[in-house]
Parts: C-alpha cells; structure tokens; sequence
C-alpha cells in the first residue's frame, strides 16, 4: 500500500470514468433522437428495429431515415470540437475556433461553386472538401512568404485575409445565382443543415476524419508541449513548425470533410474544447476525447431540436449560433485572457 498510493491516486482514473459518463450520455441522447419524430416510437421498438425486430415500417423509420442523420450529427459535432480544441491548442487561445485559417470560408466558397454549376450532390461535396483545403494551403504559402518571427499571428491574419476573400467571392456567386433555384439550395447550405444526409454519404467523411483524428492522438504529448510555446518546445526537443504544420494539415482534413457533409456549422469547434477544458483541464491527450464526446452529444441535440421544434427545418447553424454567442459573450466577460 505505502508505496505508489499517491501516484495511484492521483491523474489517470478521472478521466476514463467521465469518458465513460460522457459515452453513457452519448448513447442514451442517440436512442433518445432516435425516438423523436413525426414517427414517435417507445425505447424498445428502437432497440427491437436495430436488432432486426418487431414493426417493419419502425425499422424502416430507424435505418433508413434516423439513424443516418444521428450518425452524422455525432460525427459531425465530435469532428468540428476535436478541430476546435486542436486549433485552440496550437495557437494557445481558447477562443480560437476552427474556421481561423479560412477552411470554412474556402469550403463554402466551393460548395456554393459546385451549386451554382448544378453539380450533383457528390460533386458538390467534393468541391466543398477541395475549397476548404485548398484555402489552408493558400494560407500556408503566402505565410511561407512572409518574414515574420511571429509565425502563429502570421498564419491567423492571412487565415483572415483568405476567409474574408472567399466570403467575397461566395457572395458574388449568390447574387449571380438563380434566384427561384439555385440561391435557396445555396443560402440553406451555408446555413448547414443534415436534412439530406444519407449513409452513403457519410461512409466518405469516416476515412477522412479518422486520417486526421489519428495523427492528432498521437501528436498529443508534442501538442501539450507546443503550447507552452516555441522556444519551450524546442527547448524540450520539440520541432515546432513540423509540428504545428502537422496538427493544421490534420484539424484542417477534419474540418473540411464535415463542413463539405453538413455545410457551414458554425460555434461547435469554440465553444465545445473550452468547456471540456473546465472538465478535464488542458493536457491534450484528456481534451481530445473529452471534446469529441462532448461534440457529438451537443450538436445530436441541436439537430434534433432543428428538424422537431418548428413545422420546418431550422438551419443548424442559427440553432449553434443562438447557443453558442451567449456562450462567447459570458466567455470574455469572465476576463480569461490566458491559455490555463
């Protein structure tokens, strides 16, 4: 007993036990949406209809409409707050969110680009995961060409040039679409919505999103370290840019394959990290999982309150934007400027 009792005792047991709340949760709200609808159904018909069970106009509900938009609202919501927290780490500031390098912007420039030229809807999505990286690649070379010791403001304020130069171009595009077919499709995309998500479509994302979540898992120790700044982490044997260049190219493949499935969503990738940090405190390899689970469990709720609370759809991103700017507001005016 007398010897490693504290080391027992301390760090690694809270975390697997509230990761495993957080997966109890988490399967609780998805049998929960999967209930919700104009097609009500009772806890055992949704187990009874995945089983391959009990009504068949039930399990037709669950497979073919339901679960499809559950399993992309979790992906979804755990990909944009596993980005959040990665980009909040890299650049030591909570209120970071993942659409800092222009991905969001580039993505919906190409979105809107495929619509407008009446692409069907796997070109389109496409041409949203093309813009969305290609706007971070153009980020990163013009900041290879500028001489700046600060790197991490470099990358931010051409992130912002970038974003500000594909919004321009995405509204361009809108006043020149049609405004009875193509502009409605265009302003409820960039709204981001999973109205039409089918399993086909989210069987691309999978690969894409776990090509980037497995190199940010193991990036983990070299990400705690790389927040405690440059000179700290070559210090410690840390090559910073290799690193940082790896942990952007990652959260960025995340962030554009699951804007180019569910269009712009906006707040989850801010808002999510920071309060799994109060959580589980700021060590990465803790706030990774912590802001996926979290992630998904959050926007499965916002969206099934999108497709119940009103006659119509209601736009994801208005629902995370409601949530969400009350959240920032009560952020700032807690005065938390630094990263801990």
């Amino acid at each position: 007993m007398g010897r490693g009792t504290t080391a027992d005792v301390t760090a690694p047991r809270p975390a697997p036990t509230l990761a495993g709340w957080l997966t109890l949760g988490l399967a609780a709200l998805s049998i929960g949406a999967l209930m919700v609808g104009p097609y009500g159904l009772t806890p055992g018909e949704v187990v009874a209809a995945l089983v391959g069970r009990g009504d068949p106009q039930a399990a037709v509900v669950v497979w073919n409409i339901r679960l499809p938009r559950v399993g992309a609202a979790l992906l979804v919501g755990a990909a944009l707050a596993a980005a959040g927290a990665s980009y909040q780490a890299l650049f030591r500031n909570p209120l970071v969110s993942p659409d800092i390098l222009g991905v969001s912007a580039g993505a919906g420039l190409g979105a809107v680009a495929g619509i407008f030229l009446s692409l069907p809807v796997a070109a389109i999505q496409l041409s949203a995961f093309a813009g969305g990286m290609a706007a971070v690649a153009v980020v990163a070379f013009v900041a290879s060409l500028v001489r700046n010791t600060d790197r991490t403001l470099t990358l931010v304020l051409i992130g912002v040039v970038i974003g500000a130069l594909a919004g321009a171009a995405t509204s361009l595009l809108k006043v020149m679409a049609d405004p009875y077919d193509q502009l409605p499709a265009i302003t409820f995309w960039l709204l981001g919505s999973l109205a039409a998500v089918t399993s086909g479509d989210i069987l691309p994302a999978l690969p894409a999103v776990a090509a980037g979540l497995v190199p940010l898992a193991l990036l983990r120790w070299r990400i705690n370290v790389l927040s405690l700044g440059d000179e700290e982490a070559s210090a410690l044997g840390v090559e910073a840019a290799r690193t940082r260049f790896l942990v952007i190219v990652a959260a960025t493949l995340i962030t554009a394959s699951v804007t180019a499935l569910a269009g712009v969503v906006g707040w989850v990738g801010l808002v999510i990290p920071h309060i799994a940090r109060m959580l589980v405190g700021p060590g990465f390899g803790r706030l990774l999982p912590a802001s996926a689970l979290i992630g998904a469990g959050y926007l499965l709720v916002v969206d099934t309150l999108a497709r119940t609370m009103a006659q119509i759809e209601v736009p994801l991103g208005i629902l995370t934007a409601v949530i969400g700017a009350p959240f920032f507001v009560w952020l700032l005016a807690r005065g938390r400027r630094g990263w801990s």
